[in-house]
């Protein structure tokens, strides 16, 4: 299942709401099982992003529309990444000849 890591800030409305920001997080845990998406981990960070967060999704479609749909509530915008584990990666590598 592909691994993906969101990079997020809060926006003004996401700020002015800071105390939910736990309750926020657990929506969204639940909103991404119903999406296809497992959120496997969070954390509020320091720095040049207020959080980080990653979701292992049955697909970048999946992923994608989870994404939007989290971005439509107006909390945060984020910046997502694919990631390749350990094994992915040597396979993409053994392409290479």
């Amino acid at each position: 299942m592909p691994t993906y890591i969101a990079l997020a800030n809060f926006t003004d409305q996401g700020i002015r709401n800071v105390k939910e920001t736990v309750h926020r997080a657990e929506a969204v845990e639940a909103a991404g099982r119903k999406a296809g998406v497992t959120m496997k981990s969070i954390h509020w960070t320091l720095g040049a992003f207020d959080l980080v967060v990653v979701f292992d999704a049955q697909s970048d479609e999946a992923m994608t529309a989870f994404g939007l749909a989290i971005g439509m509530q107006g909390n945060v915008r984020t910046q997502s990444l694919r990631a390749f584990d350990r094994n992915e990666m040597q396979q993409i590598v053994a392409k290479l000849g």
